[in-house]
């Protein structure tokens, strides 16, 4: 096996043969496999990183399962109060793997200020929400104080700020409409205690965020009587079975439905990535693996008269293949190497300073997020191993058809 190995690794390292045509093939099976892992990694690390992006950015703003009302109303808006008196609330805990539940109220407006207004959803939340979740996404100020007495502070977003001409520390009035349009509107004077930007343009373009009970007051309600619960997870790859758990667990009176159900246009086009690196992945293989196939026929053509002469001394048409193979392996270490290094260097370069930049409006992210995951390099490194290992053993048969006399005459 050493002396096999000894073999193999000179007629990549040896300078006395003729390599006039070896040693260009080498180099462009070396390049393919650094692209090719190139290709493999970045492809996976973006698409997964834009896919957990997206999904934390909406489950920040919604939970991973809404329980809310069995009604017909598909707004944003909470009509229809729940009462918190709920066997699940505060504590989830006839379902494994819910980590946390909060009672949240919406209520439709309009933000009316000297030179512009907007429509908005104001949702309302209360001192067991979780703003942990949004802490990432505030640029300005803080998160609004709704653990206290009851306050006119508000999380607004930078599109709407931006829109209305508001910084932080500003005032703004806002018409809450009631359910008699002959009545006069509701008028709330809010304060801006914070600016948050999250890049997605449907959550900026519509909510801020204050007290639950200027909710509660607007509509006539009960202390107890919320618009909806929203309910996270543990692991976001069993949203739909915890989402089936938790309709179990609740009331006839109410209704569940996971984030993928109420945006799954969403997630319809996040699947789209796992089609697109799957597709990544087979190309990048099969490039690879046909710029193997050809450098080692052309090692063995340039060496047909050495697999004569170890033929001739008694070697086996396997122990001859095995010396190929093993060149074979070292090429493809080679290109391994270069391209892990290049694939981890620029997917660092972009965790930290954010250099391909992407459009909100499309992609709902402002730069590529990297998933840096050290199992997955693993394995995309040991997969196109043991395929471009696999491949060229069609082509390393050619040495068994090779005439020990003809071979040494051959020039």
């Amino acid at each position: 096996m050493k002396l096999e190995y000894f073999i193999a690794k000179r007629l990549t390292t040896a300078k006395h043969h003729k390599s006039s045509i070896s040693k260009p093939i080498i180099k462009i099976a070396i390049s393919a496999i650094a692209i090719g892992i190139i290709m493999m990694i970045v492809s996976v690390a973006t698409g997964l990183g834009l896919q957990q992006k997206i999904r934390q950015k909406v489950s920040a703003f919604n939970g991973h399962i809404i329980i809310s009302n069995f009604d017909d109303n598909q707004s944003e808006v909470s009509k229809v109060p729940v009462s918190n008196r709920q066997d699940f609330y505060p504590k989830f805990t006839s379902v494994e793997g819910v980590n946390h539940i909060q009672a949240i109220a919406s209520k439709a407006g309009i933000i009316r200020t000297e030179n512009a207004f907007e429509g908005i959803v104001f949702k309302g939340v209360g001192s067991d929400y979780k703003w942990k979740n949004l802490t990432e996404y505030i640029v300005e100020g803080k998160s609004p104080n709704v653990s206290g007495a009851l306050n006119a502070e508000v999380l607004i977003s930078q599109y709407l700020a931006n829109r209305l001409y508001l910084k932080v520390g500003d005032k703004f009035n806002t018409f809450f409409m009631k359910e008699d349009s002959n009545e006069m509107p509701n008028l709330r004077v809010f304060t801006i205690s914070g600016i948050y930007n999250s890049g997605f343009q449907e959550f900026d373009a519509t909510y801020i965020l204050g007290d639950i009970r200027h909710v509660q007051l607007i509509n006539r309600w009960q202390p107890d009587e919320v618009g909806a619960f929203e309910v996270f997870i543990d692991d976001f790859t069993k949203i739909e079975q915890k989402g089936e758990e938790v309709y179990e667990q609740t009331s006839y009176m109410l209704d569940s439905k996971t984030i993928i159900d109420k945006y799954f246009y969403i997630f319809e086009w996040l699947q789209l990535f796992d089609f697109n690196i799957n597709v990544i992945l087979v190309i990048m293989i099969v490039v690879a693996t046909i710029n193997m196939i050809v450098a080692l026929l052309v090692l063995i053509l340039e060496r047909t008269q050495m697999i004569g002469i170890l033929k001739a001394l008694g070697a086996d048409n396997w122990t001859v293949r095995k010396i190929f193979l093993f060149n074979a392996f070292h090429i493809i270490l080679r290109g391994l190497l270069w391209g892990n290094c290049i694939a981890i260097a620029l997917m660092l370069i972009q965790q930290q300073f954010g250099v391909i930049k992407l459009n909100p409006e499309n992609y709902y992210v402002s730069e590529a997020p990297i998933y840096f995951n050290w199992f997955y390099i693993f394995l995309l490194n040991l997969g196109t191993i043991i395929i471009s290992f696999l491949v060229l053993l069609v082509p390393s048969y050619i040495i068994t058809k090779i005439s020990p006399v003809k071979a040494i005459r051959f020039d």
